[in-house]
């Protein structure tokens, strides 16, 4: 277990008034402090009603005391909690007191990476712990409390082992022959392939979870006025950007996020496309295309009966949509698929077709909501889980010919490696300082 000389405080509960509020601390002077403010070291895991005092005897204010001596606690080190009424006055009153008493005020997410830092939690687990407290639907928060109890981790776990088994037995190959070990050589080709399966299982479900937990890039791109803004304001529900007959009114990015069915997209507004002198305009224009790349679907729209142009070359991750279909009563909205290209008619000012969009987002976001397996996930999972994949293909090629047979245990290695920066086993301070520093003060 870590040691830390400093010991910790921080008010746990949201700023603001409420019933109760929770001053948390944590180190080696908790007893100290609440001897000092309590005037007892409270029993262990016994909920007590308290007087909290300054330091000449007066009542601050009066709850109930919590004490967890280390490891057994969230940070594995000496917890105690005061549990009092919520409003801010009192709580700043009552952590200024504690801080006198011995601790300093904690870094966001400092509980947190004390808990991760003695063990007793991986960095996956600690991770889930704030996309458990942001969950934005129901399903990112029991995706996010199934990486929290371990599933995700569980599951790195596993294919660690196959790989380091496999490692094993590649490095003894090194050392004796096929003959002397009863170990068919093909059987190394078939456990990479069992384990490049396993990998894929896996990162299939942390992109579905990193959609949970960070939501589908969107983009809306095309010509001036052919209803970009009327669009993400359909979707948002709200009159989020300015609409006129004026074009180029959109003239930067516009970021919102909206659920669907559970499901959280992120959706961008861009500056129309089309050739202009206007320097202010072309910057917007210049925005919307670092957006598209940076975008995971791209809604290319274009408007009844209007050929597209000005508008990105097709791509994968491109949906088209064809809208003011409202200007010919004959034509119905509908979604036509031909050559790999897919196309919505619809009507954005009616809200006809609006539906068969809705559908499409979600049939792209590919996420089961309901799928008892998808954890909580982020891209630098997905990442490290593609390194391991690729490491593990280029360690089946150098298996194809046996004169390479050392370097496959090297790929073997980084694709460990890269598992283990997954949960923290191989980690950098800039990485802790990233991930940490995104929590909320109290956790």
């Amino acid at each position: 277990m870590a040691k830390y000389k400093e010991t910790i405080a921080a008010i746990a509960t949201p700023p603001g008034s409420g019933g109760v509020g929770i001053i948390r601390i944590s180190g080696t002077a908790s007893r100290e402090i609440a001897i000092s403010i309590l005037g007892y070291q409270p029993t262990p895991r016994t909920a007590t009603f308290s007087s909290f005092k300054t330091a000449d005897k007066k009542i601050i204010d009066q709850g109930l005391a919590l004490f967890f001596p280390g490891p057994d606690s969230f940070t594995g080190e000496d917890v105690l909690e005061l549990q009092g009424h919520g409003g801010s006055i009192i709580m700043n009153r009552l952590l200024k007191r504690v801080i006198e008493s011995g601790a300093r005020q904690a870094n966001p997410g400092e509980f947190s990476e004390r808990s991760f830092l003695n063990g007793k939690m991986d960095l996956v687990q600690a991770e889930a712990v704030a996309d458990l407290i942001n969950s934005a639907s129901e399903q990112a928060a029991k995706s996010a409390m199934r990486s929290l109890s371990g599933e995700f981790s569980d599951q790195i776990e596993l294919l660690k082992e196959k790989i380091i088994s496999m490692r094993m037995l590649i490095e003894a190959h090194l050392d004796f022959t096929e003959e002397e070990l009863n170990i068919p050589f093909f059987t190394f080709n078939q456990q990479i392939d069992e384990a490049i399966d396993q990998t894929q299982l896996i990162l299939n479900k942390a992109r579905q979870g990193a959609i949970l937990n960070e939501g589908l890039r969107l983009a809306i791109v095309g010509a001036p006025n052919v209803g970009k803004s009327s669009l993400l304001n359909r979707l948002l529900q709200q009159g989020r950007a300015i609409v006129t007959d004026i074009p180029g009114t959109t003239r930067d990015t516009l970021t919102e996020k909206f659920l669907i069915e559970g499901i959280p997209f992120i959706i961008t507004d861009t500056a129309g496309l089309r050739k202009t002198s206007d320097p202010v305009e072309q910057e917007g224009i210049n925005r919307t295309n670092q957006t598209i790349e940076d975008a995971d679907l791209v809604l290319v729209m274009s408007e009844y009966p209007e050929t597209t142009k000005n508008l990105p070359e097709k791509r994968e991750n491109c949906l088209f949509i064809i809208n003011k279909i409202d200007r010919d009563p004959d034509i119905i909205p509908e979604i036509k698929k031909t050559g790999g290209k897919t196309e919505i008619q619809l009507s954005v000012k009616t809200g006809a077709g609006l539906d068969l969009l809705k559908k499409e987002l979600l049939k792209t976001a590919s996420v089961d909501s309901g799928a008892e397996g998808v954890f909580t996930a982020r891209q630098r999972h997905i990442e490290a889980l593609k390194k391991n994949r690729e490491c593990l293909e280029q360690a089946q090629s150098c298996l194809s010919c046996s004169k390479h047979v050392d370097l496959a245990a090297e790929y073997l290695r980084l694709a460990l490696h890269s598992l283990g920066e997954i949960t923290g086993e191989f980690t950098t301070e800039d990485l802790l300082g990233e991930i940490f520093s995104g929590f909320c003060v109290g956790k």
